[in-house]
């Protein structure tokens, strides 16, 4: 298992500058979240390349900026929009191999999506069997206000799916869906591939780690019973701290478990 940051945590410092700035904390795990479209060129991505050598990284996951468009793009009857969403994926994936990234997360349909969890799953499929052409995999991030909030779907997902359905789980998404976050690790674990980690109290639902009432270490203790050799990526908005290096020392105390 490890544990790591996400440059969207860093958000909105440029996506390059937050992974440098990861790089010079010591951090070796990260995520990459890419934030526009020109992020993409071989020339970018040769620099975020550059800098991953430079630190040592290890990059598990990216994220695709294309997140917010994902139930009109994919989720939808319009089957075009569909087939140049392949494309796109396509090209994360490409980017994913050249980053050494395993995955690539998807937020997915909204509930208001006119396709059945039937023609979700199939659509998630083809997702995968194009992106896999490079060695990267489509993970479903459990989000609030997308069909993915809804346990049930998820459980819809994996009887579906079965081993196929392979889930991002997120902490504060969790929360925002009004679920307990370790029924759902519980539940779920086979599946989960990937995690975005966040602390919360009564006041707040997006805490740095070891800020709120989570139970990290019966969290990570989970993780280690179910042979769990993924990643745990911090990702908080912001408003989570004051000053950017919070980030860092949160980390280090997870270590510390």
């Amino acid at each position: 298992m490890k544990i790591g940051v996400s440059t969207a945590s860093l958000y909105p410092l440029e996506t390059e500058l937050a992974l440098e700035k990861i790089g010079e904390a010591g951090v070796k795990t990260t995520e990459i979240f890419f934030n526009c479209e020109s992020e993409l060129k071989p020339s970018f991505v040769d620099m975020l390349l550059d800098i991953k050598k430079d630190y040592g990284l290890d990059i598990t996951a990216i994220h695709p900026t294309l997140s917010l468009a994902e139930s009109f793009m994919i989720f939808s009857e319009y089957e075009r929009r569909f087939y140049e969403s392949l494309q796109k994926f396509t090209r994360y994936s490409e980017v994913a191999r050249e980053l050494g990234a395993k995955y690539i997360i998807l937020h997915g349909g909204k509930p208001n999506g006119l396709t059945t969890d039937e023609e979700y799953c199939e659509k998630f499929m083809a997702l995968n069997r194009e992106t896999q052409k490079n060695g990267v995999t489509v993970l479903q991030e459990n989000v609030v206000r997308y069909r993915s909030g809804d346990i049930e779907f998820l459980r819809s997902m994996k009887d579906i799916l079965g081993d196929d359905a392979q889930f991002c789980f997120d902490i504060k998404q969790a929360i925002r869906c009004g679920y307990n976050p370790i029924d759902l690790v519980n539940e779920f674990i086979e599946n989960i591939k990937h995690f975005h980690i966040s602390d919360h109290s009564l006041a707040s639902d997006c805490l740095l780690p070891l800020n709120g009432n989570f139970d990290f270490k019966g969290f990570f203790e989970i993780l280690k019973y179910n042979n769990f050799g993924g990643a745990c990526n911090i990702e908080v908005y912001k408003n989570a701290y004051k000053n950017p290096d919070e980030i860092f020392v949160s980390h280090k105390k997870l270590l510390s478990i």
